[in-house]
């Protein structure tokens, strides 16, 4: 072999063996330091008194209906009960009446709670309201068909003999006409809720929640006709009822004649 190939073998020889001393000769990457996730920030919280069972309207709470949890202190509302400022809240709490019905884990708030030392009616009137019984007929045709509820808005309509009509025509003449209006049901029979997915719920009395005019009006309306209960939509709950009959004096009336409608003015 020539001299000058030895020359470039012996050369690539040791560029060879340079370069395999300088490639070990690299540092090992560093492994990735693990570092612990740091725990969330724990807030303050308070015990709140709740609801430990779904409470409807009108049942008497007893002490297991009742629990204390802990709820965050900036989640805290106006009239919760917190065993900081009411350590007896459960037992002060405890043979009130539901008025409006609370869910499972719900904050439990005095405004929708009455005393059990008074009659359950008056527990859940409404402040300045008067709680009128009315007859219905038991087979719902003056109730809609007894598919009104408690807690439903009626019109109340009456139904009454035209004595100046009769008189005049010679024949039988009854009048109906719209005396109240957006009247809140409080009770059908002795039935002041919904039970048990019911549907339907008949009885012989329907009993109003009425401001003390009102009162007058229907008592009235009882005496001289019949009343009857007109089923309202749930999109027109809430609406202001009319405080009197002459709030609607140029409204017109309903005459039957030989069971035939016609409407008439009044005056």
């Amino acid at each position: 072999m020539k001299p000058a190939r030895l020359a470039v073998l012996a050369i690539a020889l040791v560029t060879g063996g340079l370069a395999a001393f300088l490639m070990s000769g690299e540092d090992k990457p560093p492994e990735p330091v693990m570092t612990a996730a740091s725990p969330p920030p724990v807030l303050p919280t308070t015990d709140v008194l709740v609801a430990a069972a779904e409470l409807p309207l009108g049942q008497s709470i007893q002490a297991a209906d009742l629990r204390w949890q802990p709820w965050p202190d900036q989640a805290i509302a106006s009239g919760y009960i917190t065993r900081t400022a009411q350590p007896k809240g459960l037992e002060d709490i405890t043979g009130s009446i539901v008025r409006s019905g609370f869910l499972l884990g719900e904050p439990i708030r005095p405004q929708k709670l009455a005393r059990s030392d008074g009659g359950f009616m008056a527990a859940i009137l409404p402040a300045g309201m008067r709680a009128v019984a009315i007859v219905t007929d038991s087979r719902g045709s003056s109730s809609a068909g007894g598919f009104i509820l408690p807690n439903d808005h009626v019109d109340l309509i009456r139904t009454s003999r035209d004595e100046e009509a009769t008189q005049a025509g010679g024949t039988e003449t009854q009048v109906s006409e719209t005396v109240l209006t957006d009247i809140r049901v409080l009770a059908v029979g002795q039935i002041i809720q919904e039970r048990n997915g019911s549907n339907v719920v008949t009885g012989e009395t329907a009993t109003l929640a009425l401001t003390p005019a009102q009162a007058e009006i229907v008592t009235h309306a009882q005496k001289v006709g019949q009343i009857s209960l007109s089923l309202r939509s749930l999109a027109d709950m809430g609406r202001t009822a009319d405080a009197a009959p002459e709030a609607r004096a140029d409204s017109g009336m309903t005459i039957v004649r030989f069971g035939v409608s016609k409407q008439q003015s009044r005056h």
